[in-house]
């Protein structure tokens, strides 16, 4: 039973990784340009759980091992019983999907417009003498 609650515990971890990889993933990628291929289906992912409604594997995975290690099951989604009213009040939720849409953006721009510069930078002739 311990072990179950164990498993149950890792997931949790891993799926408020896997968030804080989302909101903030595209700020990674200025860094390493290379995470731009793990966080682009990652960013959709999240879209479609958050925008959709669509259930995470994650949460139903969680809520099995709880169950098998005879704990309590929590009702609705991840997002709702551990973010929302623990990080911030319930009433800030449209504020707060606001920011991590933000965040993501910035990211993002901020990643084409180094890109751009860099590109730019590249392909200026150098002065002639």
């Amino acid at each position: 039973m311990m072990r179950y609650r164990l498993l149950a515990d890792l997931v949790v971890a891993v799926h408020v990784t896997f968030i804080i990889f989302v909101v903030v993933g595209g700020l990674l990628v200025w860094r390493w340009p290379g995470l731009l291929w793990l966080h682009v289906p990652a960013a959709l992912w999240g879209v479609l759980i958050v925008g959709i409604g669509f259930p995470c594997p994650l949460t139903w995975l969680e809520k099995y091992l709880r169950r098998m290690g005879a704990e309590q099951v929590y009702a609705g989604g991840f997002i709702d019983h551990y973010i929302k009213g623990e990080l911030y009040p319930r009433g800030l939720n449209p504020l707060m999907q606001a920011l991590a849409v933000v965040v993501t953006v910035v990211g993002y721009t901020g990643l084409l417009m180094g890109r751009r510069h860099a590109h730019a930078r590249l392909t200026a002739r150098p002065p002639t003498a």
